[in-house]
């Protein structure tokens, strides 16, 4: 398992000596999750720092009216819990499960207090905290400052340039994208409705139509 870690940025620079001995320690560690498995419930204490080897996971919140929001996705490579486990409410405020079999390494909040004294991975490691808050953060100005209708256009738009057409196929299901938006499916339902009506959009099944770019 060195040589696994040992390429990836993050442990790079590390030495040998500093990574083996908290692999035998069973501070360092491999776990393999099956799809539809739950990695971490919301409320739950984060106790590792987490990257993704393989496959696909989620990150969802569920509110008091029942409705749930697709915060993040994860794919190999990218990290979780950089930003909880040294915190005083270290708790998951989402849950996580797997989109798919899954595998990931796990490294105790021991291992990295004994890492950072590595300037080369401290600055890694501040970065990603850096960027992760920064993914936040745009979630959170997404819900709280824009309506369903400005939220839902942009992420049409979006599709439109990563699909480089005007006419897009949606990527996820409408009850997915409900979820990502954080709204009841009949609410989509009914604002896919009014930009039909309004001329602004065409919808047939999962195939959408950009008419205007403007709003």
């Amino acid at each position: 398992m060195i040589e696994l870690i040992k390429a990836m940025p993050l442990f790079s620079q590390l030495s040998p000596d500093e990574v083996m001995p908290l692999i035998s320690d069973n501070q360092i560690y491999l776990k393999s999750y099956s799809k539809g498995a739950a990695v971490y419930n919301q409320k739950g204490s984060c106790k590792t720092f987490d990257i993704v080897l393989s496959g696909n996971l989620v990150a969802y919140s569920l509110f008091e009216n029942g409705s749930v929001m697709t915060m993040f996705e994860f794919s190999k490579g990218q990290m979780l819990g950089a930003n909880l486990l040294f915190g005083n409410a270290n708790t998951y405020p989402f849950t996580i499960y797997c989109k798919s079999d899954a595998q990931i390494l796990h490294v105790t909040k021991n291992a990295i207090s004994l890492f950072l004294r590595n300037y080369n991975f401290t600055m890694q490691f501040v970065g990603m905290l850096s960027h992760n808050s920064q993914k936040l953060n745009r979630k959170i100005t997404m819900v709280i400052q824009k309506t369903l209708r400005e939220n839902l256009l942009e992420y049409l738009r979006q599709q439109s340039v990563l699909q480089r057409s005007n006419i897009i196929r949606l990527p996820i299901s409408k009850k997915q994208l409900a979820d990502y938006l954080g709204v009841q499916r009949p609410s989509l339902f009914r604002e896919l409705k009014r930009l039909k009506d309004e001329g602004l959009i065409g919808v047939s099944n999962r195939t959408i139509q950009l008419k205007d770019s403007r709003d």
